[in-house]
């Protein structure tokens, strides 16, 4: 499969580090934040990637990655000029995938110490929809929550922060689409806070029974927060698959 990496945001909870520099740019270990999803996704084997981040952004990344060949990948890069959610971010990798293509999207903060690979062949063997990795948490009242069909292996509903948790289980940021997910794109409106949000395109899924999930086997961190940055270069410790 391809893949699509958003890597924009202002990183608000890891400043002052990101006064300058984007928060996907901040070392890991011995590797800035970014080269670990490439490694995982190549690992697993996608070759094009495209990645979407802001315009201050962009000639930092370009200046870490270059082109990708040096991570045994090609990388087409995609601006997205203001704030408009993740939903919006993806909408623009939409003219570098086919109709009918299958593809990976990776949020850059998304830290796995395991390989992606079996889910992403399941994901191939699914005959359409979407799908989901989930993980178990102390405080999923701080994630998208799931409610799941255990028995069908499909998610009912995501409710982003909830009060009362369905779940213990957080959906982590690497998800898996058909192509037919632009023309959901299409049909959702902006939220409360005036963004595109990546939630209602996966509920869109799950109500209509087609986002299906997998449980992640091993340790998966979003790395937003100092204390979370501090645990990822501890379990990391700089080394890439």
């Amino acid at each position: 499969m391809k893949a699509v990496i958003l890597a924009g945001g202002s990183g608000t909870r890891l400043k002052p580090l990101t006064y300058w520099t984007n928060k996907h740019l901040l070392p890991v270990g011995r590797y800035p934040m970014i080269c670990y999803g490439i490694a995982r996704l190549r690992e697993a084997g996608v070759r094009d990637i495209v990645l979407v981040t802001g315009r201050s952004s962009l000639g930092d990344f370009v200046e870490v990655l270059g082109s990708g060949r040096d991570w045994g990948v090609s990388i087409v890069y995609r601006v997205q000029e203001e704030a408009g959610g993740i939903a919006q971010a993806l909408e623009l990798a939409r003219p570098m995938l086919h109709p009918g293509e299958k593809f990976a999207v990776l949020l850059g903060d998304n830290l796995f110490s395991e390989s992606v690979a079996p889910y992403f062949d399941d994901f191939q063997r699914q005959a359409d929809g979407a799908m989901v990795l989930l993980y178990p948490v102390n405080d999923p009242h701080r994630y998208g929550v799931p409610e799941m069909d255990e028995a069908g292996g499909k998610i009912l509903h995501i409710e982003e922060k909830p009060e009362h948790p369905a779940s213990t289980y957080c959906v982590t940021g690497l998800y898996m689409y058909h192509a037919d997910v632009f023309d959901i794109i299409d049909g959702i409106k902006p939220s409360q806070r005036g963004e595109l949000e990546i939630t209602d395109v996966n509920n869109a899924y799950a109500h209509a029974g087609k986002l299906t999930f997998r449980e992640l086997s091993g340790w998966w961190n979003d790395a937003g927060t100092f204390e979370s940055l501090e645990e990822a270069s501890g379990k990391l410790k700089g080394v890439l698959p």
